[in-house]
This record gives structure tokens, C-alpha cells and sequence, in this order.
């Protein structure tokens, strides 16, 4: 059956991972791929970060696959990312962690799914600069516990998505055969917003009785995924929680490297490997194209090519177990062209 999906190479080192991609794809099934372009060469080109070409695609094909894309960290536009989890209502976001024999870590036998809310909370970027209209409005109400030089982000957390998204978690665990579901806030301190978290959060979880349900709080599992990271199944959190944790999981794995990601709405599904763009290795052909290979491998799974995307998960593993020819994060010195050169040995193999 053949496929078309939108096709998104991104910044830095994107373009030369999404080649490799789609040239290990071919060898497994046919897809027409439609490419559109955001980020800094967008900008450059049509004045837009995000031209209305791309939704527009995403919303005829279904399906995207994307490379890393350069956010400016402290000023310059919007996060991409963010814009497109919003325009398309994107709001579960998976992130498997999984570990793989040959990958140089401390733990064995990780295998954690983490599913992050992709619309709301702080990461949704609602802020306000000091001295604005906004921000001097609610210093106002806050009786005094606000300076008035502070610049203003807007945490918010509503029942309906959090609803969605612990639906979401909840069916992945019995689609998936998971046993244990975690939510994990600061409804500590946070008591109206994380606090609402965990409550709708409580009231899914009677509806799957047979999942077993656990509330932590975000410092106290930062501690518990380092010293025992076994002991999780799928972790359930607010969006920035969700961001955090899943990086720390990836370092329990090896790195981003090897850590994929997806983001699923009720009608589309985009899929993009969890690392950023590293300009500094752009063109460079270093870069461990594992994670987004296994982020093409989700997208192989929602497209129902199941035997491809298992095809495409072994010969990742071979190669890797092998460790002839990987990169340098992986312990190796090999060129990304030249891993992916040999995934497809193993694929015809």
C-alpha cells in the first residue's frame, strides 16, 4: 500500500537525518512524500516560520514526519514545535525510552513510556514582559506576593485536556500491555492547577481497573527514575513535567540519540525524534540517526505497516549490538550515511 505523509527536513543537522530516513524507509515500503519547509530557512524564504502550506499539508496527508527544529533560546520566534502541537491540537505527546543491548549505559532493562499533555501548562509560552498592561494587571491581584519589575508565564491547566490526555495514557496502557501507570505534578505546592491534574487524573483511572495507578510528585520521581528506573511503566504528566522528565529518561537509555518521539491529535499524527537541530554538527554527518529511524518506525505502526516498522526495530538493534559501524555518541566512529548504510545490509539480510 502506498503512503503519503508530509515531510518536514528542519534545521541544523535535520535535512541530512531526514535523508537518511527516507532512504531506509524506501527499502521497507512505498511513500510519497510531500516536503514543506519551517523554521530559519522558511523565514528566510517566505517570512514565516511556519508557512500555511504546512498545515495545510499535515491536514490533507494525516501524517508528518519532522526534523529537529531550531528554537532561539531567550528571544527571536516561537518555538515551531509548540505552534504546530497547537494549530492541529496534537496533545498527547509519546516518548518511548527504552534500553537496547550494545548502548553504553548504566541501567538495564529500562523500559518506560512517557505521555506528555502537548497543549496547556507553561510550556504553552503565555507570558507577558515586565511593566506590560497584562503583567501589571495581575501583580495587581496578587496582594503583594509579586514584584512589580516581574515578568508574568501563565500556567494553565484545564479538566478537559487533562481528561484527554489520561484517557490517551490509559488506552496506550491496555492497547500496549502495560501494567502501571504513573502521574506525576507538584500538587504539593501547586494545589489549583497540578492539584486539578491529579484529580481528573483519579477519576480516569477508575475507569481501567485492571491498569495500576500511582500519583508522584515531579522531584521525588526525578530521584526514583535515577536510582530505580525498573520499577516505571508509563509515566502520565502535565506538558513542561513532561518535556523534563523525557530527557531525563533518554540519558537512562543513551542519550538522545536513541530517543523517539511522536504526537498524536484526534485526526492527525506528527512524528520527530526528541533532540534539537545541533547546528554545530550541521553538514558534519555525525549525528546518531537512531532516534528519528525510531521515530519513523512509530509512524510505521500508526500507518499499520507493523511488519516494517519490526523490521526497521531489528536491524537498528543489530547494528547497534554489533557496534561496527555507529557513531560516536554510541562508542563508535563511523559517519551517520555509513550506519544507515549498514541497516540496510541488515534489512536485506
Amino acid at each position: 500500500m502506498k503512503h503519503k505523509v508530509t515531510l518536514i527536513p528542519g534545521d541544523g543537522v535535520g535535512p541530512e537525518l531526514i535523508d537518511i530516513v527516507k532512504k531506509i524507509v524506501s527499502h521497507l515500503v512505498e511513500i510519497e512524500w510531500e516536503e514543506v519547509e519551517v523554521g530559519e530557512d522558511a523565514l528566510k524564504k517566505y517570512g514565516d516560520v511556519l508557512p500555511s502550506n504546512v498545515i495545510e499539508s499535515i491536514k490533507k496527508n494525516k501524517v508528518a514526519l519532522k526534523g529537529p527544529v531550531t528554537t532561539p533560546i531567550g528571544s527571536g520566534f516561537r518555538s515551531v514545535n509548540v505552534a504546530l502541537r497547537q494549530i492541529l491540537n496534537l496533545y498527547a505527546c509519546v516518548r518511548p525510552c527504552k534500553t537496547y543491548p550494545g548502548i553504553n549505559t548504566k541501567y538495564e532493562n529500562v523500559d518506560i513510556v512517557i505521555i506528555r499533555e502537548n497543549t496547556e501548562d507553561l510550556y504553552a509560552g503565555v507570558e507577558f514582559q515586565p511593566f506590560s498592561e497584562e503583567a501589571n494587571y495581575i501583580i495587581s491581584k496578587s496582594n503583594g506576593k509579586i514584584s512589580k519589575d516581574c515578568a508574568i508565564s501563565i500556567k494553565a491547566i484545564s479538566p478537559s485536556a487533562t481528561r484527554k490526555i489520561a484517557k490517551f495514557a490509559f488506552e496506550y496502557a491496555v492497547k500496549n500491555n502495560r501494567k502501571k501507570v504513573t502521574s506525576v505534578t507538584k500538587a504539593n505546592i501547586l494545589k489549583y492547577t497540578d492539584g486539578l491534574f491529579f484529580e481528573v487524573c483519579r477519576e480516569v483511572a477508575k475507569e481501567y481497573p485492571q491498569i495500576e495507578y500511582e500519583e508522584k510528585l515531579i522531584d521525588n520521581m526525578c530521584m526514583q527514575l535515577v536510582q530505580k528506573p525498573q520499577m516505571y511503566d508509563v509515566l502520565l504528566l502535565p506538558n513542561l513535567y513532561g518535556d523534563i522528565v523525557s530527557d531525563l529518561c533518554a540519558g537512562l537509555v543513551g542519550g538522545l540519540g536513541v530517543a523517539p518521539g511522536a504526537n498524536f491529535g484526534d485526526e492527525y499524527a506528527l512524528f520527530e525524534a526528541v533532540h534539537g537541530s545541533a547546528p554545530k554538527y550541521k553538514g558534519l554527518n555525525k549525528v546518531n540517526p537512531t532516534a528519528l529511524l525510531l521515530s519513523a518506525k512509530m509512524m510505521l505502526e500508526y500507518l499499520g505497516e507493523n511488519e516494517a516498522a519490526n523490521r526497521l526495530e531489528n536491524a537498528i538493534i543489530e547494528v547497534i549490538k554489533e557496534a561496527k559501524v555507529i557513531t560516536y555518541d554510541l562508542g563508535g566512529n563511523s559517519k551517520n550515511t555509513e550506519m544507515a548504510e549498514e541497516i540496510i545490509r541488515k534489512l536485506g539480510s
